[in-house]
Parts: C-alpha cells; structure tokens; sequence
C-alpha cells in the first residue's frame, strides 16, 4: 500500500480532510495516541495528521499502536525516519503496553475486528478488544489527564430495526439477541459506550463516541471479508461479483475519507459524552444494488454463491439497518461523496496501485 502516496486521488482525499475547518491548533504539539492504527480508519487518519506536520507547522507527535511492527512499517513508509510517528508494538489487550508510560493529550480506540471471519474465527479477541482493550485505553488516558477520549463506535450497536422508524438516530435500540457468538461484536461495543460513560462520570474523563456505519475506501485490509470489500476485491481483478444472499439487506455506507472526517468532527466539535452516528442518506443502499454498482464500474456480472458455515457464522442479523446522520450534520459535517461516486474512486485507486494485495 505504499504506492497510495504516489496516487493523485488518494492524495486528493487526504487534502481535503487536512484542510477542513476545524481548530488544528488544537493539535498543534500535542501527543495523539491511537489503536488500529494499520486499519482502514486508523491508516487515513495517521496520513491526515502526517500531511498536517509535512505542510505547517504542527509538530503533532502521532503514537501508532500495532502488533505488526513490519506491516506498519511497510504501511507508512513513506514517514520512515520521521520521529513525529512511532510505532508503539502490543495488542491493545495487554496492559503491559501501557507500562512504558508516556503523557498523552488525546488517545483514540481505533481497534477492533471488523468483519465476519474475525468474528467467527476470533469471538474472544472480538470482544476482548472492545472491553478490556477499550479499559486499558481509557485508564491510559485517565493517567494521561487527556484532554479528549475517542472510542470508535459501530452502527452494529442499533441490532435490528424493529419495524417502528425509518432511520435509526443515536437514542434509538434495536433487537439483539444476546446468547449467540454473533453477538460478541455489538454487544460488546454497547457495552463499550457504557464503559466510556462509566469513565466520564467517576474519573472524569472527557469522552466523545463516533459510531461508524460499514465504511470503505482504498484503505481496506486484503483480509476484510465485509461483503462490500469482498465486491470491491472482485471488481479489481476482473471478477464477477459474488452476492451471497438475496442481497435485502438495507443498510448506510461510507467513503474513508468521509468517515474520518465524521471523526474529526466528533474530535473537534463533539460535546462531552455525546454519540453520534457517522452516517448519509445518500450512501444508504440495498446490497443487491451495490453489488450491481460494482459489477457494472468493472463490466462484469453479479452471480449468487451460498457461503460456507463458518463465513455465514459472522454476517449480520439486520436486515435494515439505517443511521440518522442529523446530529452530526448540525456540528457541520457533510460527506463529499455519495455511494456511487465513493465505489467508483475506491476501484479507480485501487486499480491503479501495482501492489494491492
């Protein structure tokens, strides 16, 4: 993923993000520690605050935590030799990583499994990772005295509409039941945001919640098996789309650099506390749909495949799932791209980069 410095478009999104109104200077000097640092949101991200430092005067001190030193090495090339990142080796799991302790001014959780196959291959580090990760973050920051706390949240928190709205907004709670390994990744997020609220009110701590919906973009991991990374990786090779339900599902979407700038927004603008849902009315889409959008940008057709035990163990039960992205757009955020426009520069991007993998 190197050469996505050298792509235009890609360089495109990150300017634009650097460059929206926001009080950088809040970050001027300070030092940011993030989680998931390597993954889709987390990678864009560390480029925005690394293009902040290359053109002004920023000095923002990005701590990258990782448990792949050699894939975040190759990942930010580009930054090698930079001491304004360094790379912090551990699973965010272990409380030992934190025993090195440096002050920090802002720590965001970034980290977490994402798709289906973690799910069902890893339960345990699917919810380990959003609790007890998500406490030794929070306890980091307490010790920090950080001025701000970010836990990236999931539209996955809603569970299933329950027939009685349209779009679901930040109040809203949907049907999950709960006894079942599937249920590892949302009610483990919930009970993250309780967690987080847990350390605004005994310690203190200033906390804002982003919760993202299904988001994608050039910095997707080859090994994301969400069914719109699966399309994209299709459509890159040449391939037929391969749908592997009836393709119902209704759900909200996202572009990368749409997402973190949701993010930034929360960072930046978010009241103390807050959740909000990262989200726009014209990125929503039924997933037969958005697999006919992919097959027609690559000239190829969709085909249907049922998928095996383990895979179909790790999909979503939500069939509707649609957030109200409302709350946000009052702070000022609005997205650049809609899902069409976001599916076709993922596949341009990626097209044009030799070593995607």
């Amino acid at each position: 993923m190197k050469q996505l410095y050298r792509n235009m478009d890609y360089m495109d999104d990150i300017q634009y993000v650097a460059n929206l109104d926001f009080d950088w200077m809040q970050l001027k000097d300070k030092n940011v520690f993030l989680s998931g640092a390597t993954g889709l949101i987390g990678s864009f991200l560390v480029d925005v605050l690394m293009y902040k430092n290359n053109t002004m005067d920023f000095n923002c001190h990005v701590f990258a935590l990782t448990r792949n030193e050699k894939r975040a090495q190759e990942r930010f090339l580009e930054y090698e030799g930079d001491q304004r990142l360094t790379f912090v080796l551990g699973d965010v799991t272990d409380r030992e990583v934190f025993n090195d302790f440096k002050q920090m001014d802002y720590v965001l959780h970034l980290a977490s499994n994402t798709h289906p196959m973690q799910y069902s291959t890893d339960p345990i580090g699917t919810i380990t990772t959003n609790i007890i990760g998500l406490q030794n973050m929070l306890e980091y920051a307490v010790r920090s005295n950080a001025k701000r706390f970010v836990f990236a949240s999931s539209n996955e928190i809603y569970g299933e509409n329950r027939g009685d709205v349209e779009l679901f907004d930040e109040d809203y709670c949907g049907y999950i039941n709960c006894n079942t390994m599937r249920a590892g990744y949302p009610e483990s997020k919930r009970c993250g945001e309780a967690l987080c609220q847990a350390y605004k009110a005994q310690k203190g701590l200033d906390v804002v919640i982003p919760r993202l919906t299904r988001s994608y973009g050039p910095t997707m991991l080859q090994s994301d098996t969400k069914a719109i990374s699966q399309f994209i990786k299709k459509a890159i090779a040449g391939e037929d789309i391969v749908l592997k339900s009836a393709g119902t599902q209704y759900y909200s979407y996202q572009y990368v650099a749409d997402s973190v700038s949701g993010l930034l927004y929360v960072l930046f603008e978010g009241v103390n506390g807050e959740a909000y849902n990262i989200a726009e009315e014209h990125s929503d889409i039924m997933l037969k749909d958005l697999a006919s959008i992919i097959a027609k940008t690559c000239g190829r057709d969709v085909v249907f495949e049922i998928p095996d035990l383990v895979e179909a163990a790790g999909y979503s039960r939500a069939t509707k799932a649609r957030l109200n992205g409302g709350k946000l757009e009052a702070l000022g955020w609005k997205p650049r791209y809609d899902i069409k426009m976001g599916i076709e520069r993922t596949i341009k991007i990626l097209t044009n980069l030799r070593d995607f993998e």
